[in-house]
């Protein structure tokens, strides 16, 4: 008896809410004039754009703001990833590339023939959708558990350092209509919001569901650059992050210097990543790009500096010093995740100067050198060592 009154109390609360969407939905009909254009579309550029807290006042706007018209002027000439490259050599932007490349190309374009096909299918348009089935969706989500894997499978690009893979990725991206929910962010960075939002909700069952049905709200077509798991923390909670985001329908694009079974290689408890692997293959086509070809060697490559010999050290801090101009350098701190404070040595004009030891040769990860470089554009490192076994972390930080 106790279950059939809280089902009811469910039942009543969810129809007052329903009762104030239509209100807020009609006051908005009656109010489209009032809207501000320059609001409207701040909203939209924050909602492609970040992966970010979601909040209620963005809510409310999208409600303020539905009968918005869909702006599909930047979709005009969009034919594909293959199409635009071929442009682009054709205009001298690019390099002709190999036959791995185009490879490569054929495969996104397939996947973007298919999304295009399915976009209604894959509820990619954020316009589609009206408020009402909208807010129907969302009550019976309340009672009844909602799972859908999208009909179209995601695709996971691998090969060596220079191939081209985050160039791909970029320009398949910039193919995609505006109008659809899409993020494309590097792995390290996605992890880190991630990790955020977990710590917002602290005492929720399952903050993992919760995260991704976040994430899930704001892009269905996740593009993640340089896929690299190495911290045990992030490769504990892939697979069940990954799983709740397949059934909630996204699609994941991914580029990385590893196969999918080779990822996470040697690190601690892998066993418990494995299920991720078997999850990642079943839920994406895996395309090697095996090209011999690195690709940067074919640009400038005198965007930096470095120095070797006895006069390393000063060459350095004299390029140093020529970099910050007249600005003054001193130590300084910078907040780099969650609260957490880095030292920075000296600094100035967008400028950092560390010694090797103390930014390599410290418990310090990922998220410490994203906050780092939000900071400085530029890095000075002096006493970079001869690298063996005796010093392989370091190395790799």
């Amino acid at each position: 008896m106790r279950t059939i009154t809280r089902a009811v109390r469910h039942v009543r609360a969810a129809s007052r809410l329903r009762e104030r969407d239509n209100f807020l939905s009609s006051l908005s009909r009656r109010q489209t004039t009032l809207v501000n254009p320059v609001s409207v579309s701040t909203y939209r550029g924050s909602y492609i754009d970040e992966i970010g807290g979601y909040s209620q006042p963005i809510m409310i706007s999208r409600t303020l703001c539905s009968p918005a018209a869909r702006d599909t002027s930047g979709d005009v000439g969009k034919a594909g990833p293959l199409v635009e490259y071929e442009r682009r050599i054709a205009a001298g932007e690019l390099v002709d590339g190999d036959s791995c490349q185009v490879g490569t190309l054929r495969e996104l374009q397939r996947l973007y023939d298919r999304l295009v096909e399915s976009a209604d299918a894959c509820q990619l348009d954020r316009y589609a959708a009206s408020d009402k089935s909208s807010r129907s969706r969302w009550l019976w989500s309340r009672f009844i558990p909602q799972f859908s894997y999208s009909p179209v499978k995601g695709l996971y690009l691998y090969g060596g350092v220079g191939t081209g893979k985050t160039m791909l990725m970029d320009l398949f991206f910039e193919q995609l209509p505006t109008s659809w929910r899409k993020k494309r962010i590097h792995f390290h960075d996605f992890m880190l919001n991630v990790h955020s939002r977990l710590q917002r909700h602290k005492g929720v069952t399952d903050p993992l569901e919760v995260v991704a049905g976040e994430i899930s709200d704001e892009s269905i077509l996740l593009c993640l650059d340089e896929f690299m798991v190495t911290d045990v923390a992030d490769a504990l909670i892939l697979n069940r992050l990954f799983g709740h985001l397949f059934t909630n329908g996204v699609v994941l694009v991914a580029t990385s210097n590893r196969a999918p079974d080779n990822l996470y290689e040697g690190g601690l408890q892998r066993d418990l990543f494995l299920p991720f692997i078997s999850t990642l293959k079943e839920r994406c086509v895996v395309h090697e790009i095996g090209s011999l070809i690195d690709y940067r060697k074919m640009t400038s490559a005198r965007q930096g500096f470095y120095f070797t010999g006895d006069m390393s050290s000063g060459h350095l801090k004299e390029k140093f010093h020529q970099l910050i101009g007249e600005q003054t350098a001193t130590p300084q701190e910078v907040e780099v995740v969650m609260g957490r404070k880095l030292q920075v040595p000296l600094g100035a004009n967008g400028c950092a100067y560390f010694p090797f030891k103390d930014l390599c040769d410290k418990p310090l990860g990922a998220a410490d050198y994203f906050g780092l470089f939000k900071n400085f554009h530029t890095l000075a490192l002096d006493g970079v060592p001869i690298f063996g076994l005796h010093n392989r972390t370091a190395a790799y930080r």
